[in-house]
């Protein structure tokens, strides 16, 4: 009998009470005992605060593009496991997940994984039997001590961007953050950075400067008048490389530039990808979540993560170059989120707010979030708290006025809740 989400689900909820441990020993015990599949496939690793899923978006679609057998691993998934092990840009089976993941277990014998060391152990057991060309791996959490940080060599080792998220685990500033990045740089392996602050920039130079690890720092791509794709996409320019850009927001000329100087240490060694082929995979790439309009019974509404105050950021300067008169925001985020700045960059006077729970998570309190939300903005046109997204779902239709723009954001766990009730 075929198996489903639902089956991985219950195989993998034994190790959520493992929490998050972070650490290389449990997991190299483990890959050990399965002849260490990590060895056998050649990997690009990405880490950084923000931009991680969507430079691996651009990366694995332009090297499936370029003829090669493509690995990417990301985390976390929306709605199916599947999501994070995919093979040119498609999820393996469900089944073939389930195997691998049994697999894993059988040779953890007495060494207890956490969830998340479970499914990236299963991924490069299908990697190495896959027999990619190339793995492009997201780092989990961090670098250094992350489970996916088990290789000794990488093609290129890509930090997109830091800033302040996760202090509890990974320090209290940005030198100490990027000192937890920087673990995923080895010897004499290329790095490639996007803008960091110069206080995360100074710690990267010095690990790459220790190592003997050339350095590339991307700068943004520039917007181009060119326009050669026929559903008319915007074009971008960046390393002397014109290309269309098919992810939303300004945040776009960063990721992409970052991904295409990825794409040129990769040519350094041998990687036969052409530029009509980076046009190509550039324009193919999709990352569902981020900046992306859907419809809720025929109303507009746009969604993404917006899970940090970086994040936020990036997403109030898509909304702003929108140019809608208010919004209304249905928002809900974990409780170890700094909800108060991320309302601080969102939230504006005569816009509605709201407030949902993010189900089967450590969900932040709605009357907590309620009373942040009323002392960032006391304006707000509205404010309202539901029990459960499909309440503040209804409620859209409500809104008939075409002045108000509508976000769905605050997690990505939400997101897939959203994609759930809206199939």
């Amino acid at each position: 009998m075929a198996k489903t989400n639902q089956d991985i689900t219950a195989l993998l909820e034994k190790y959520e009470r493992f929490g998050i441990d972070l650490s290389l020993g449990r997991i190299k015990t483990v890959l050990g005992n399965l002849d260490n599949p990590q060895k056998q496939v050649p990997i690009v690793h990405v880490t950084g605060t923000n931009g991680k899923g969507s430079v691996c978006a651009y990366l694995s679609s332009v090297l499936t593009e370029a003829g090669y057998k493509v690995g990417r691993f990301i985390s976390p998934h929306l709605v199916n496991w599947t999501e994070r092990v995919c093979v040119n840009n498609q999820e393996i089976s469900s089944d073939r997940l389930y195997e691998s993941i049994l697999e894993v277990e059988a040779a953890c014998q007495q060494v207890q994984l956490t969830q998340f060391e479970v499914i990236t152990a299963a991924a490069w057991l299908i990697f190495q039997q896959e027999a990619v060309d190339v793995a492009v791996i997201e780092v989990g959490l961090g670098g250094r001590l992350d489970a996916t940080n088990v290789c000794e060599k990488a093609l290129v080792s890509i930090i997109t961007s830091i800033s302040l998220e996760h202090q509890q685990r990974l320090g209290s500033t940005l030198g100490a953050i990027a000192g937890e990045k920087a673990g995923i740089i080895k010897a004499n392996c290329p790095v490639v950075v996007g803008q960091l602050p110069q206080e995360a920039m100074t710690v990267i130079k010095a690990k790459a400067k220790e190592l003997s690890s050339p350095i590339a720092e991307a700068s943004p791509a520039t917007w181009s008048q060119e326009t050669q794709t026929s559903d008319e996409l915007p074009w971008a320019i960046a390393d002397n490389i014109s290309f269309p850009l098919a992810l939303k927001g300004e945040v776009q000329l960063h990721n992409s530039a970052v991904a295409i100087a990825a794409i040129q240490r990769l040519r350094e060694q041998n990687f036969h990808i052409s530029d009509s082929q980076i046009q190509a995979g550039m324009a193919k790439t999709t990352w569902p979540g981020r900046l992306q309009w859907t419809k809720w019974q025929g109303k507009s509404l746009l969604i993404d993560g917006a899970h940090n105050p970086a994040a936020a950021r990036v997403l109030r300067d898509y909304v702003d170059s929108l140019e809608a008169p208010n919004v209304h925001w249905i928002m809900g985020m974990l409780s170890t989120k700094d909800h108060q700045e991320i309302f601080e960059i969102l939230l504006r006077k005569g816009d509605r707010l709201s407030l949902v729970p993010v189900e089967g998570h450590s969900s932040a309190e709605l009357d907590d979030l309620q009373e942040k939300a009323h002392k960032v903005c006391s304006d707000l046109a509205k404010i309202k708290s539901y029990s459960q997204l499909a309440g503040a779902l209804e409620d859209l239709r409500d809104i008939s006025s075409k002045n108000y723009t509508s976000v769905l954001c605050g997690s990505l766990y939400l997101l897939g809740q959203y994609m759930q009730v809206s199939r």
